[in-house]
């Protein structure tokens, strides 16, 4: 799944926590690309992350 950090927040990486998802996507990128496991669905469910929807024709 794709997601972002909401404004202001930085959140640690699951397997690496000294990188963070934040709130700009990476260069060429529509967002942050993580697996969906527990970790960052709790991270979803708790307003950290959004999840990012693919544009269309994308």
């Amino acid at each position: 799944m794709k997601v972002l950090a909401v404004k202001g927040i930085k959140v640690p990486k699951e397997d690496k926590p000294r990188e963070y998802i934040t709130e700009t996507p990476p260069e060429g990128e529509q967002a942050f690309e993580v697996p969906e496991s527990a970790y960052y669905l709790r991270r979803v469910s708790d307003g950290d992350l959004v999840i990012v929807k693919p544009k269309k024709g994308a």
